[in-house]
């Protein structure tokens, strides 16, 4: 994500409010609202003038009857009106919170893989939750109460000059005093409040961490460790918390105390006024009860100020992920194949580093042609740069120079759909989603029918197992498929591959997850799926290999020799020495051979 400036302006929550575009009417509905209420409220001033001047001084029983008659029909149109503001304020809130959140996460799944490498999950998911909610309380809450006391506070204002010139020039005086601390103390909370939310985005990510690998915690005994860890991390979130607060809590305090003498001295010069008899009582009332408002209207806004710098900071926390470029730009040509028939794929002087790693290159000149329909099987030792091939053959990243050729033509130049609808992968570790297994199985294919589901699932030699759940293909497979074995969950990701029937296929050592029977079974599978079909392997067993039309050795980076097995067992020291490590007393020159 983009560095953020030091010095944070309002303009975010401006692009924010775009999207209440879409809900004219209701905003419409909204701000009829508030003008209603606001001009109600600023009237009981008035009500309250009728009331002590006609009804408790001097006046009759009717005319008392009249004022409170008076005050009744004001409180129940500001009932009304406060009622049509509150709803309509609170949904469009809620509206704009989720469809903010729907706009960021749409553009946060279609970014590239890189991306995710600099940016942690927890800090996302902070924004979405965390971040959004903020700016609904804004929208549905404050920015409503700001904008009645923004209105209010006027009205106030200039029905206090019409009542008493003088006594209004005192109340003004102050307000220079008030803007003072609202100055001052505003700009200390908005950058507490982005450090502030920053924290804990911290805290939710190092937790969502440690509850991933709970497994490897517990059984290296971290649990009191990572508590510790943990509670460090709570505790700096809360003092920068608590030092926002503070400033916060100046904030508010300076503005009434400072306001509110201005009004004690306002009291006294009118109660004189009165004494002396040169206003009556009701009209001091209503001036009082105006400079309330005013008082009122400054403490509100100061609290909602410090709010709004927070949602400042949230907005344009949520806007860098919803304005995020990936750095893998859509092409916009479509593969036109017959269904079924084998993609070929031709990778030509490939450079590549991985953006957390501009120093070290994943492939430095790596050139290799997939012949379509035909099998071919990557080895070579760990940092090779073999899954790195897998990585750009997606297009979760683009090379640095050299090209991919799928059909002949230059994968950058298909959209991400036509081409990634072409491919398949398994990988080493399965991924799974909470879920059914039917959910999981149809993920790349989401249309298809019972019967194709439990084909696939048959052929992956999954299907047994499946049917000995609790609920068969509608059992739920918990977080991650944590509810699985690792054989089982490699099995459900190679029955999800079976059922897309790509054109090119990606296996990712798909079988290691197997014991002796079922990896034995699968590969009677796998042999059957890639029939006719461009399967690309990624081999850290070689004896899943040996049948492998072509085998490539990989090393730096670099191709460094390609051929049969026996033909690099003879050629190539490097695939030796890996064969005889992997085979050990076995003869590498004459493997057992596989039982059909």
């Amino acid at each position: 994500m983009a560095t953020r400036p030091k010095t944070r302006k309002l303009a975010p929550l401006l692009t924010v409010a775009g999207y209440l575009r879409p809900y004219g009417w209701r905003v419409a509905g909204a701000s009829a609202a508030l003008l209603l209420t606001a001009g109600a409220t600023l009237s009981l001033g008035r009500g309250i003038q009728i009331l002590i001047d006609r009804g408790l001084t001097g006046g009759t029983v009717e005319d008392l009857r009249f004022a409170v008659l008076v005050m009744l029909a004001i409180s129940a149109v500001i009932a009304v009106g406060t009622f049509t503001r509150f709803y309509l304020v609170s949904w469009l809130g809620e509206r704009v919170s989720a469809d903010l959140r729907k706009a960021v996460f749409d553009n946060v799944v279609h970014l590239h893989p890189g991306f995710f490498e600099a940016n942690r999950a927890g800090e996302i998911m902070s924004r979405l939750t965390t971040d959004t909610t903020l700016l609904q309380t804004i929208i549905g809450s404050s920015l409503s109460m700001a904008l009645r006391s923004g209105l209010t506070l006027t009205g106030a204002l200039v029905l206090m000059f019409l009542t008493n010139l003088k006594l209004s020039l005192i109340i003004v005086a102050s307000v220079p005093l008030v803007l003072l601390p609202i100055i001052i103390f505003g700009r200390r909370v908005r950058r507490l409040s982005t450090a502030s939310q920053d924290s804990i985005a911290n805290v939710g990510s190092y937790a969502g961490e440690i509850i991933q690998n709970i497994k490897v915690v517990q059984s290296y005994n971290r649990e009191n460790f990572e508590s510790e860890a943990f509670t460090g991390e709570v505790e700096q979130a809360f003092a920068i918390a608590r030092r926002r607060i503070r400033q916060r809590s100046l904030l508010i305090g300076g503005a009434i105390i400072l306001l509110f003498s201005g009004m004690a001295v306002m009291l006294w010069a009118g109660g004189s006024d009165v004494i002396a008899g040169n206003m009556s009582g009701g009209e001091l009332a209503a001036f009082g009860f105006y400079a309330i408002m005013v008082g009122s209207g400054f403490a509100t806004l100061s609290e909602v100020w410090s709010e709004v710098q927070r949602a400042a900071g949230a907005a344009e926390r949520l806007l860098e992920l919803s304005g995020e470029q990936s750095a893998v730009t859509d092409g916009s040509g479509q593969v036109q194949a017959k269904a079924g028939e084998p993609a070929s794929m031709t990778l030509k002087d490939l450079v590549f580093h991985y953006p957390s790693r501009p120093d070290n290159p994943a492939l430095d000149g790596f050139t290799l042609e997939a012949a379509a329909g035909r099998s071919l099987a990557l080895v070579g030792p760990s940092g090779a740069g073999k899954s790195t091939v897998f990585e750009l053959l997606q297009r979760f990243y683009d090379p640095d120079s050299g090209s991919i050729m799928l059909d002949g033509r230059d994968i950058r130049e298909l959209s991400l759909q036509a081409l990634r609808s072409q491919i398949a992968l398994v990988p080493q570790q399965p991924a799974l989603f909470t879920g059914s297994v039917r959910y999981n199985i149809a993920y790349g294919k989401p249309a298809a029918s019972d019967n194709e589901i439990e084909a696939a699932a048959r052929r992956a030699q999954a299907h047994d197992f499946i049917t000995q759940l609790p609920n068969g293909y509608d059992s739920d497979l918990g977080d991650r498929g944590v509810r699985l074995s690792g054989g089982q969950r490699q099995r459900i990701a190679l029955a999800r591959a079976i059922l897309r029937d790509p054109r090119l296929l990606l296996l990712d050592e798909a079988t290691s997850a197997l014991d002796a029977e079922s990896e034995h079974q699968v590969q009677q599978a796998l042999r059957e799926l890639m029939r006719g079909r461009t399967s690309i392997i990624i081999a850290h067993r070689l004896s899943t290999i040996l049948h492998a039309d072509t085998i490539a050795v990989v090393d730096g980076g670099k191709v460094i020799a390609t051929g049969t097995h026996a033909e690099l067992l003879a050629s190539n020291p490097l695939y030796a020495r890996l064969a005889s490590l992997q085979f050990r007393e076995m003869d590498v020159a004459s493997p057992p051979a596989r039982t059909a």
